[in-house]
């Protein structure tokens, strides 16, 4: 009998830890530091199609002769009192490859006030600002039994289609009951550790998580022309128009995820 109100007792104590974990985590400040990893081969092919110019080609070679095939870029999400800031670490563009290639520069600034339900993004692109002010995005995922562990937590498949055709894959952890991520990604029931575009060659992964506070302040971007999600996707596929080859659905792509 006495075992038995022992082990009682363990499960309970158990069972406090764990919901008192789980309640500073969510409650409590944090930092992940994401990767993004970038094929820029597979793009790059991509983007001068099946029979592309002998220049262009030439230009392809060369670039794999001194360009990495995965450009790896930083940011980091810091999350507090229900707001978060996702900052981009800036990467060295002393150097300009022989390509522009989509999704290897840096772009999004995003503040999400989770509680209003509402983002404002400043997209950098190419030195043109805009400042994106909206609802979060509406994604509606598609919650599987896949799971995984990224950084020591236990993480769940979720699928997607965003811009109604770019396919995306996110694995989220239910210890952080936060529902955001990289970039502009959220709606899960906790905090996106992994995402990936499975056909635009993209991954997203948390390399580092802290609890110890955000590291930057959760103040809203200002800089920008003001726009929402369908003047910037009008803006977007204005300048599409004038690039050559599959170049223009990537860029699209790019520009508003």
């Amino acid at each position: 009998m006495k075992i038995i109100n022992w082990l009682a007792i363990a499960m309970i104590l158990l069972s406090c830890n764990s919901a008192l974990s789980q309640s500073l985590m969510f409650d409590g400040p944090f930092t992940i530091e994401y990767e993004r990893s970038v094929n820029t081969y597979a793009i790059i092919k991509k983007m001068l199609g099946k029979a592309p110019m002998a220049l262009d080609a030439e230009k392809f070679e060369l670039y794999k002769k001194t360009q990495a095939q995965f450009k790896v870029l930083k940011s980091t999400l810091s999350y507090k009192s229900g707001k978060s800031i996702f900052v981009p670490t800036l990467a060295d563009i002393s150097v300009r490859p022989l390509f522009n290639v989509p999704f290897a520069e840096q772009q999004n600034t995003v503040y999400t006030d989770f509680s209003s339900k509402r983002v404002i993004a400043q997209k950098d692109l190419s030195g043109d600002f805009f400042l994106l002010t909206d609802s979060v995005r509406n994604i509606q995922w598609k919650i599987t039994d896949e799971t995984r562990e990224v950084m020591g937590f236990q993480c769940r498949r979720a699928n997607a289609l965003v811009l109604d055709s770019v396919y995306v894959v996110a694995f989220y952890t239910n210890d952080i009951h936060v529902s955001g991520g990289p970039e502009l990604f959220s709606g899960l029931p906790g905090i996106i550790l992994e995402l990936a575009l499975p056909h635009d060659n993209v991954i997203w992964k948390a390399s580092k998580i802290s609890f110890s506070g955000a590291t930057v302040p959760i103040i809203p971007p200002q800089k920008g022309v003001p726009v929402n999600y369908e003047k910037l996707e009008q803006w977007f596929k204005s300048k599409a128009k004038n690039k050559p080859g599959g170049e223009g659905g990537l860029f699209i792509k790019d520009s508003l995820l």
